[in-house]
């Protein structure tokens, strides 16, 4: 979607102040571009959308993990929530302080776990018994006093979204269950090197309603209410954004008034990452050739599944632009957009209304900033795309991550 960032100026598609055609000119196609600008307006509105709850926000990195993207938004006063010790190394690459990084994930390993206590991390988000043993037993091993943790529940309610993101009904692999909980929280002295200071909950992704929110508050509320010493709370993330301008969604304000009556006492832990980075990122490529089949018009580009697989992994729609717009009276047509890969699924939109276009023209897909990159791989051994971010001001830009070459695809491997 377009937005105070990306934008049409005089009929031209720029990020900010910079012209997308200049940046594409100068690096090739296909090519992430980011505004670090949105990115820290999108922060800010956060922040003032659950500003009675003062929260610590903990960008999600696993939304994006652009080096360029985390040392922006830690230099901003955000913490990072990391699913990886990969992504831990990385926050830690760019400056974050161990106490800022919350260590989440359904599937922790205990070498992970290990290097994540050995590097001081704030706080632990438990999804499994034998997970919280683990750590109980390498906080000992290693020396530690004691490692802060806070509960995952699975609150058992189902979120208004796509079934592969809801992460909050009672199927989904992710959390303890609310018996778990109360059983852990029940025998919580049998961890001596442990802190059970939090709670924590996620129910899923885009989320489009705010009651499954609160209903999950409350549950969560539910269990610790016979321990006063947990009055850490954290919410995880799911604030949605618009992929499309029919989308309805809630505005971020909404889920702050939804919960800060619930949440006043405690402190508030915030975890946001797709509505941070998305709408700040688009993904720029070029036309190669075009073709009608059975009666179906079809642009083939040189962006593919391997650089945005959203599309093809669960049917997510991104709006498709042309870079450089055409007059309102050229008529437009239901394109297919697709990319160069060996599969049928490699398609980054159907039924995409666009102008005729040349060969050489370039397409922009919009709210392309979050699972995206981070998602690209080498499939069809394609070399993944350059990221490139426009300065917090607007008026430059630089590279961020180079282009991988073939050089690139055989690095790691042995004959």
């Amino acid at each position: 979607m377009l937005n105070d960032s990306i934008r049409y100026i005089a009929n031209q598609l720029y990020c900010d102040e910079v012209s997308v055609q200049s940046i594409a000119d100068k690096i090739g196609t296909p090519v992430y571009i980011y505004s670090l600008k949105r990115v820290l307006d999108n922060l800010a509105r956060i922040r003032l959308a659950f500003g009675e709850l003062n929260p610590h926000v903990h960008y999600s990195a696993k939304a994006n993990a652009s080096l360029a993207v985390l040392h922006t938004i830690v230099k901003a006063g955000a913490g990072i929530d990391a699913v990886s010790g990969g992504e831990i190394y990385k926050a830690l690459q760019v400056g974050t302080k161990p106490e800022d990084i919350v260590f989440a994930g359904v599937g922790k390993t205990r070498d992970e776990l290990r290097y994540a206590l050995e590097q001081n991390v704030g706080w632990f988000n438990i999804e499994n018994v034998l997970e919280l043993q683990h750590i109980n037993d390498l906080a000992a091993e290693l020396g530690k006093e004691s490692a802060r943790v806070a509960l995952r529940l699975n609150p058992d309610v189902t979120a208004a979204t796509h079934h592969h993101i809801a992460t909050g009904h009672k199927a989904a692999k992710f959390g303890l269950s609310i018996e778990t909980v109360k059983e852990v929280l029940a025998h919580r002295d049998q961890y001596s090197n442990v802190r059970i200071e939090g709670i924590h909950i996620h129910i899923g992704s885009q989320l489009h309603d705010t009651e499954a929110t609160r209903q999950a508050v409350r549950v969560a509320l539910d269990c610790i209410g016979p321990y006063p010493d947990i009055r850490t709370f954290n919410i995880g993330g799911g604030m949605a954004v618009r992929y499309s301008p029919e989308e309805q969604i809630p505005r971020w304000e909404d889920f702050g008034a939804a919960v800060t009556p619930l949440l006043k006492e405690y402190e508030v832990i915030l975890e946001p990452g797709r509505s941070i980075i998305a709408d700040a990122g688009i993904l720029v490529m070029s036309l190669l050739y075009t073709k009608v089949q059975g009666g179906e018009p079809i642009y083939i580009t040189d962006g593919s599944m391997a650089e945005l697989i959203r599309p093809a992994l669960y049917e997510a729609h991104h709006e498709i632009m042309p870079v450089m717009k055409t007059s309102e009276a050229v008529s437009q047509k239901a394109y297919h957009v697709v990319g160069p890969v060996c599969e049928s699924a490699d398609a980054l939109g159907h039924d995409i209304l666009l102008p005729e276009l040349e060969a050489g023209s370039l397409l922009a897909v919009l709210t392309a900033g979050a699972y995206s990159m981070a998602m690209a791989s080498n499939y069809n051994q394609r070399t993944r795309p350059p990221e490139v971010v426009v300065a917090e001001d607007g008026k430059s830009w630089r590279l961020a991550r180079r282009r991988e070459t073939w050089d690139d695809l055989t690095a790691t491997e042995i004959i």
